[in-house]
């Protein structure tokens, strides 16, 4: 079946046809275009959404992602995130293996088929020259073989004319013997461009167009089957990511299957948690008796400091019916002393630990001025040393600021958990930098307190508490310090001359302990001895870091 013997007469109509084709192409690169402006536009929704419901940072919300219901919750996002991804990826893919190959495809297909058609117009051109040539010929020996007749019937009768001369005569019979010839020329030249006419055409309609047909037919094939790989690929590329997206799905299914309602029933209770005891039941008064109406010794105010005597309101108990009356709205009060105990505990440890960690920030930036101001008096070239006191001062200044305040929510800490700060629990409490800290002297007000009615505290009006901190020096901060752990071995390239506070003297050749390396600034940090330790030029020595230790290794 070949369009060659079968179409060899629908030129035109091929031709249309396989513009039709090239169209349908054009079509199908559009759909898929529009296909992957979907996917993205589907995966930028889903990231919105996904942003949209993410927690935001430093807010009441980020809290609530303890309970493993919000875990979850925020799992589900997150996996929505990267089924978005996959999204993206159908239409990267789309576009790579489908869009732009498909293009270049169309533009071969296109100079393809003009050639084709191109070479189709040019053997129909030259059958149709070959066929007026045949025409012209043709008329020119009809043309002659009628004028050599008439050339031939006036020499008859010239001849049978008895008054025309006999030159006129001989002239007429060589105008017919001429006219004659011109037919045969004719006639021969006839017979000769027919011959070659029906050569041409037979070669036409049998091996040119035959030729040229059948490329055109295989093209189309080419371009039909083309087709039909883009389309299996349009799903392949849908096919490769649901792997992919499974397991995002699998991710929710596992983040939703991890949900422990025990669990957040308990976080519930560490949340809010008051830490006081639920009342006792209310004595009967008696009024038909003139008596002293005393406060329950069950009731809720009964939980203050021992031997304090209770204070009357009237014959009626301040804290007996505390459940039941509207809260007061107050400002929250420094010392976080209208929460429970329990709330308050936790409030103060919070706010102890965000200190601690602003103060440990102070101090690295302070010991980062000092090994710079150490290196410009080592260096004069590098920078004025002056030029840093004022910014080590500042820093010194915030250093000890923090740590007073540090101080006082200390003392608070320790009046809630019922003791005073001692020695070792507050250098427990500051990660070990500050023992040479002096405890605080603070008046244990916990007695002084009147439960109020929302379960929070407030002052009496004879007494409140005063916490008194006694500063220490800041040169002492750091005083009983431990010693920091060896990270490994240095060897002296060259003699040293630690004659700057904070630098040490090394001979060369001599072997020393690396207990902080260089952080950029040219120095590191070395111990001789538990009691010798200092800061010598990196250039100065060689070091021989222990990179499998594990653990803190002390030196004696």
């Amino acid at each position: 079946m070949s369009w060659g013997t079968e179409l060899w007469d629908q030129f035109d109509n091929l031709e249309k046809h396989t513009q039709w084709g090239i169209d349908i192409l054009e079509k199908y690169i559009k759909f898929v275009k529009e296909r992957t402006e979907i996917e993205l536009s589907y995966a930028k929704q889903l990231r919105n959404l996904s942003k949209k419901y993410q927690p935001k940072k430093n807010s009441k919300e980020e809290e609530e992602y303890r309970y493993t219901s919000c875990k979850a919750f925020l799992s589900t996002l997150n996996e929505m995130n990267d089924y978005a991804g996959q999204h993206e990826v159908i239409s990267e893919n789309m576009t790579a293996q489908i869009m732009v190959d498909l293009a270049r495809y169309v533009q071969e297909l296109k100079q393809e088929r003009k050639s084709n058609f191109h070479d189709g117009r040019k053997a129909q051109q030259h059958i149709e020259t070959c066929w007026k040539q045949l025409e012209a010929s043709k008329r020119r020996f009809e043309r002659d073989c009628k004028e050599a007749d008439r050339a031939q019937q006036y020499f008859e009768k010239m001849d049978a004319d008895i008054n025309v001369t006999k030159a006129d005569v001989e002239k007429a019979r060589q105008q017919a013997q001429l006219r004659h010839q011109m037919a045969e020329d004719s006639k021969a030249d006839y017979s000769s461009i027919l011959q070659k006419f029906n050569q041409e055409q037979h070669e036409y309609y049998h091996t040119h167009i035959p030729n040229i047909f059948q490329k055109i037919q295989e093209m189309e094939e080419r371009r039909i089957l083309r087709l039909g790989e883009s389309m299996k690929m349009y799903a392949e590329v849908d096919r490769q990511v649901i792997p992919i997206i499974g397991k995002c799905l699998d991710g929710i299914v596992k983040a939703a299957e991890s949900i422990d309602q025990k669990n957040d029933s308990q976080l519930v209770i560490e949340a809010f948690k008051s830490g006081f005891e639920p009342p006792g039941d209310i004595d009967f008064e008696d009024y038909s008796q003139p008596m002293q109406r005393a406060v329950s010794d069950h009731s809720l105010s009964s939980s203050r400091g021992d031997g304090k005597p209770e204070p009357k309101f009237g014959g009626r108990s301040k804290g007996k019916l505390w459940p039941f009356i509207k809260k007061n709205k107050g400002a929250t009060p420094e010392d976080f002393s209208n929460l429970p105990p329990e709330q308050r505990r936790k409030k103060l440890q919070q706010k102890v630990d965000e200190l601690n960690k602003e103060m440990q920030k102070e101090v690295d930036q302070r010991d980062a001025i000092t090994k710079m101001k150490d290196v410009y008096l080592r260096n004069p070239q590098m920078g004025d040393p002056a030029s840093l006191d004022h910014k080590l001062a500042e820093v010194s200044h915030n250093i000890e600021k923090l740590r007073l305040e540090a101080q006082k929510f200390e003392a608070w800490l320790a009046e809630v958990e019922g003791r005073l700060p001692a020695r070792g629990d507050q250098a427990r409490r500051q990660s070990g930098l500050y023992d040479g800290q002096s405890a605080p002297a603070v008046n244990n007000c916990a007695q002084d307190r009147e439960s109020s009615p929302d379960g929070s505290y407030t002052e009496e009006q004879s007494q409140e508490s005063e916490v008194k901190v006694l500063a220490a020096d800041f040169d002492d901060e750091f005083d009983d310090e431990e010693p920091l752990p060896a990270i490994g071995t240095c060897k002296a390239l060259y003699t040293f001359e630690g004659q700057n506070e904070g630098t040490i003297s090394v001979a060369e050749g001599e072997t020393l302990y690396v207990i902080e390396e260089d952080k950029g600034d040219g120095w590191t940090r070395i111990r001789r001895s538990e009691d010798e330790e200092g800061y010598v030029p990196t250039s100065y020595v060689e070091v021989y870091l222990d990179k499998n230790a594990k653990g803190a290794k002390t030196y004696i």
